[in-house]
C-alpha cells in the first residue's frame, strides 16, 4: 500500500509540473449570452444566394447578313436556320443568346426545336430581338402587282404562285376574309348526304363553277362547323365525306342546332359571293388572287400577305430526352394557315378547337333524326377527338418561355402547349412543364390565343409521368381580336393540366369564351358520370370509354387578376370565365369580368368540383354565375362541391343548383346597385389585368 502510495505522489508532482509549462492563455472577446430566435425577424431580412448568371455566347442574325457568315455582330447570318446550326455546336458547353435584328425572317418551312437545340446540362438557349428590334418570323409572301378587275364592283387582282390555296390573307396588317354570303336555313332541307335547296332564290348555286371549292359553313349555340360542297346538280347539295356525316351527330349539330333559326349559316369561297369589302377570293388554277377593298385602302400602297405555312415553330423533344431551357424574348410570329378544314374531313367543331374527324363505326341510318342530340356512335368517338395545330406549338419540352412576344396574324390558334400528338408537327404530344407565357400580345388571330393540354385518354390519365402537362403560367399577356375564323375557340384555354396558373391577363374581342379551363364533362373523374351512364346516352357502353378510380390530371389550377370583357359576342353558351370537371384546388379570384350583356359571366359546367369562385366582379351580364347540376339526371351528383363567395354582382341571374344535396355552397355574395361598387370590389377592378412594368 505504501508504495502504491508513493507512486501517485510522484505521479501528481509530474502533472503538476506539466501543468506549469502550459503557455498563458490569450485574451479573447467575451460573447453575449445567446436569445432565442426570432423567426419573423431572420426571415425578414433573409436573402436567398442567387448563382451569377453565365455570361453566354451570342450568335447574331440579320436580314441582311449571310449564311457564310460566321454568326458575330460584324458577320451575322441571315436565316434563323443558319442559327440553329450554330447552337447545337455551342450549348453542350455554354449559354447561347441569338440575336436577332430588326426585319422580317420568311421561313421557307416551320423551325423544330428538339433535345438537341435546348441548353444541354442546366444552360439557357435564348433567342432574344436585338435592343429595340422588333424581328418577325413570318411564315407569309407579300403579294404586289394588283390591277383593278371589275370597275364597278371595285374587285381588284393579283397573281400569286399557281396551287396556293390559303384559308386567310392579311390586308394591311388586318385579316381579310373569304368572300360569303349569309344564308337563310329554311332556305334549305338537310339530309345525309347533304342538303336539298327548298327556296328558289338559291338555284343559282347549280351554276356556279368549282363548287368542289364552296364550304358551308354553320354556327349553332357553342359550335362553328365547316364541310365542302361535292357537286350542284338542280336542287341537289351533295357533301362531301366523311365532314358532312360528322356534322350531323353530336350535340348542336349543323340540322339541329340548339339556337334554332337563330343559327347562322353561311356559304364561302366563290368569286360570286364576293361583295363586301375587305373580302378576297383565290382561284388556284390559275393563280389569281382577289380582293374588294375596305374604305380608305390604296390597293397600289397596302400591303398584302397570304401565308405559305400551315406552322411556325414546333418545339419537341421526347418524353425520355425533352427540350429544356428554350426561350423566345421580343420575337414576333406572323402568317400562318392551317389547311385541315379544306379537305374533305371539314370541320366537324365539338368545341373550342377539338374536331371530330375520320370514319364512325355504326353510324346511325338516319343520323339527323337519331343523333342530334348525342347517340352511342357519337360516344364511340369522344375519345378521339382531334385538336387544331397552333402556330407555335410546344410538346415533351421543359422550361420553354415566351416574354414579349407577339403572336398575330395567325390562321388558326396561336399556341399550342401539350396538345394531342397529331395537333404537333413532330408527332409527339403532351409532357409540356414549366412552360411560361409572360407580357406577350395575341391579336387578329383566326383561332384562339393559347390552348393547353391535349384531350385522349394520354392527356388526362398520362401512363407516364414525363407526359403529364404540368406548372403552365400565362401571365400579364394581352389577348385581343382573337376567333376571328374558328368562332368557337376560347381565348385561352386549358384542358388536362395541373398547377396551371392565369393572371393578370387582358382577355378582349371574343366571340366564343376568355378563359375555359377543364375538359371531359366529368366523364373521366373518379367513379365516372352517372348521367353519361344512362342508355340514352352510353359512353361506358363503347369499346374504350373507361371508368376511372383515379383522378384526372386537372387539378391546382389558379385564375386570378383577369380582367374579361368583350367576349361572348356570337354564342350564348359558355361563360366568360368558364369550367369542366374535377378541378381540386381550383381557385377562381379577383377577376373583373364587364361589356358581356347577356352572357354568362362565370360557367361551371358538368361535372366540375372542388371550384372556388371568390372575389370575382361580375359587372352587367345575363347569368352572374351558372353551375350545369343537370338537374334532370337526379338522383346522379354531376356539378358538387362547389363554393362561391365573396363576389359582387350589379346584374344578372344565378342558376343551377346551390344547394346542401350538391354540396355548392354560396356565402357572402353581393348584389350592387349599378356602379356603387364597395372598396373591397373596386380595388379588385383597379388590380385585375396587366400589372405594371417592374422597377429595374
Amino acid at each position: 500500500m505504501r508504495n502504491v502510495l508513493a507512486g501517485s505522489a510522484i505521479m501528481s508532482f509530474a502533472a503538476a509540473a506539466s501543468a506549469q509549462q502550459l503557455p498563458p492563455a490569450p485574451a479573447i472577446p467575451a460573447m453575449p449570452p445567446v436569445e432565442k430566435p426570432d423567426s419573423n425577424e431572420t426571415f425578414a431580412g433573409l436573402q436567398l444566394p442567387v448563382a451569377k448568371a453565365a455570361v453566354p455566347l451570342v450568335v447574331h442574325v440579320s436580314p441582311q447578313g449571310s449564311d457564310g457568315g460566321d454568326g458575330s455582330a460584324a458577320y451575322p447570318f441571315r436565316s434563323p436556320e443558319r442559327a440553329q446550326h450554330a447552337v447545337r455546336r455551342l450549348n453542350a458547353t455554354h449559354d447561347v443568346t441569338v440575336r436577332l435584328a430588326d426585319g422580317t425572317y420568311p421561313l421557307a418551312a416551320p423551325l423544330r426545336f428538339t433535345a438537341a437545340d435546348g441548353g444541354q446540362g442546366g444552360r439557357v438557349v435564348r433567342w432574344e430581338a436585338a435592343p429595340n428590334a422588333r424581328p418577325v418570323l413570318s411564315g407569309g409572301t407579300v403579294v404586289t402587282g394588283w390591277t383593278l378587275a371589275d370597275r364597278t364592283r371595285d374587285i381588284w387582282v393579283a397573281n400569286v404562285p399557281r396551287g396556293e390555296d390559303p384559308r386567310q390573307i392579311w390586308v394591311g396588317a388586318k385579316m381579310a376574309h373569304r368572300a360569303q354570303v349569309r344564308a337563310p336555313r329554311k332556305a334549305f332541307a338537310f339530309n345525309a348526304t347533304g342538303m336539298t335547296i327548298v327556296d328558289p332564290a338559291w338555284r343559282f348555286l347549280a351554276t356556279l363553277p368549282d363548287q368542289n371549292r364552296i364550304e358551308v359553313e354553320h354556327t349553332g349555340i357553342f359550335t362553328d362547323r365547316r364541310a365542302l360542297v361535292d357537286s350542284i346538280q338542280g336542287d341537289m347539295i351533295r357533301m362531301q365525306q366523311p365532314g358532312w356525316r360528322n356534322n350531323l351527330i353530336g350535340y348542336d349539330t349543323l340540322p339541329k342546332t340548339l339556337a334554332g333559326d337563330e343559327g347562322r349559316l353561311y356559304l364561302a369561297n366563290s368569286l360570286a359571293f364576293l361583295r363586301e369589302p375587305g373580302q378576297w377570293f383565290v382561284d388556284p388554277t390559275p393563280g389569281k388572287l382577289y380582293y374588294k377593298p375596305r374604305a380608305g385602302e390604296d390597293m397600289t400602297r397596302v400591303d398584302v400577305v397570304m401565308p405559305r405555312l400551315e406552322a411556325l415553330v414546333a418545339i419537341a423533344g421526347s418524353y425520355d430526352r425533352p427540350v429544356t431551357d428554350l426561350q423566345f424574348a421580343g420575337l414576333a410570329f406572323h402568317h400562318t394557315s392551317w389547311l385541315g378544314a379544306s379537305s374533305a374531313e371539314g370541320y366537324a367543331s365539338q368545341q373550342s378547337g377539338s374536331y371530330l374527324a375520320g370514319l364512325i363505326p355504326n353510324y346511325p341510318a338516319d343520323p339527323i333524326a337519331t343523333c342530334s342530340w348525342g347517340c352511342w356512335a357519337f360516344e364511340t368517338m369522344r375519345n378521339r377527338w382531334r385538336q387544331q395545330p397552333a402556330a407555335v406549338q410546344v410538346a415533351a419540352a421543359v422550361r420553354v418561355t415566351f416574354e414579349r412576344a407577339e403572336f398575330a396574324h395567325l390562321g388558326q390558334i396561336a399556341l399550342g402547349i401539350g396538345n394531342n400528338p397529331e395537333a404537333n408537327d413532330g408527332g409527339v404530344g403532351y409532357g409540356a412543364a414549366g412552360v411560361e407565357v409572360r407580357r406577350s400580345r395575341f391579336t387578329d388571330l383566326a383561332g384562339g390565343a393559347i390552348m393547353v393540354g391535349g384531350i385522349a385518354p394520354d392527356a388526362h390519365h398520362p401512363p407516364r409521368p414525363e407526359m403529364g402537362v404540368r406548372n403552365v403560367v400565362i401571365a400579364n399577356n394581352r389577348i385581343e381580336n382573337v376567333s376571328q375564323d374558328y368562332k368557337e375557340q376560347a381565348a385561352i384555354l386549358v384542358t388536362y393540366a395541373a398547377g396551371t396558373i392565369v393572371t393578370h391577363n387582358d382577355v378582349s374581342g371574343a366571340p366564343y369564351d376568355g378563359i375555359d379551363i377543364g375538359w371531359g364533362w366529368g366523364v373521366n373523374d373518379p367513379g365516372g358520370s352517372g348521367a353519361y351512364r344512362t342508355r340514352t346516352r352510353g359512353y361506358y357502353d363503347q369499346p374504350g370509354n373507361m371508368v376511372y378510380d383515379t383522378p384526372t390530371i386537372l387539378r391546382d389550377t389558379v385564375v386570378t387578376n383577369n380582367r374579361v370583357h368583350n367576349v361572348k359576342t356570337n354564342f350564348a353558351d359558355g361563360g366568360a370565365i368558364y369550367h369542366l370537371s374535377a378541378d381540386p384546388g381550383a381557385l377562381i379570384a379577383n377577376n373583373y369580368i364587364f361589356d358581356v350583356p347577356g352572357g354568362i359571366g362565370l360557367y361551371l359546367d358538368e361535372g366540375s368540383r372542388y371550384v372556388t369562385a371568390r372575389n370575382n366582379v361580375v359587372d352587367g351580364v345575363g347569368v352572374w354565375l351558372n353551375a350545369n347540376t343537370m338537374d334532370s339526371y337526379r338522383p346522379h351528383r354531376t356539378t358538387t362541391d362547389n363554393l362561391a363567395s365573396g363576389n359582387w354582382y350589379n346584374a344578372g341571374t344565378r342558376n343551377g343548383s346551390w344547394d346542401e344535396y350538391m354540396n355548392n355552397r354560396l356565402v357572402d355574395n353581393v348584389k350592387v346597385k349599378g356602379s356603387a361598387w364597395p372598396a373591397a370590389a373596386a380595388k379588385v377592378i383597379a388590380e385585375a389585368g396587366i400589372e405594371p412594368e417592374p422597377k429595374p
